[in-house]
């Protein structure tokens, strides 16, 4: 598709008259909305009328929802204000720190030579979890038992797939460290 002069007027004036990209882009046929924003760009058309909104019905005021019960001993209304680029800068003394222990049981990422897996042993039931740099001659993939459908073994499973739950209870953790 090109832009003929004919389209061109057409897509000035339909612009002007406040319809969306994508409405222009059906009236031209032929063009996408990502296209009409360029040529629109292009053409540098910035001032449009605006469309005249339907008579929104009038909102419900929602009540104001209580404070929720803070353990904190501030406050809410004394959060910290800042002011210009002061919230780029350094605070004097670290945020404390909460130590995050793993869920799951260590263990030795020493595989056997017998059950370790390269590339061209890999099949549909030995683990797929890549042990060492891939570009050292001594990489290797777990190569133990998988289940049906699940690229690892048992113990990276644990590793690699975390519970939703535990998810968000690690994200609050760091939210309230931060």
């Amino acid at each position: 598709m090109s832009w003929t002069n004919e389209r061109v007027e057409l897509l000035k004036k339909l612009w002007t008259d406040g319809l969306s990209a994508s409405q222009i882009a059906g009236e031209l046929g032929g063009v996408t909305r990502n296209a009409v924003i360029g040529k629109v760009h292009r053409l540098g058309l910035s001032g449009r009328a605006k469309t005249a909104a339907p008579a929104a019905k009038p909102r419900k005021a929602r009540p104001a929802a209580a404070p929720a019960a803070s353990s904190s001993s501030r406050p809410a209304s004394a959060q910290p204000q800042t002011q210009g680029a002061t919230a780029l800068k350094m605070d004097a003394e670290p945020a404390n720190v909460i130590a995050i222990k793993p869920q799951i049981e260590p263990v030795a990422e020493l595989v056997p030579i017998s059950e370790r897996a390269t590339i061209l042993t890999l099949t549909e039931r030995t683990c797929k979890w890549p042990i060492g740099d891939p570009s050292s001659p001594d990489f290797y993939f777990c190569g133990r038992n998988s289940d049906v459908g699940v690229p690892y073994c048992a113990h990276h499973c644990k590793v690699a797939y975390q519970p939703v739950s535990d998810r968000r209870r690690s994200n609050d953790r760091k939210a309230i460290s931060a």
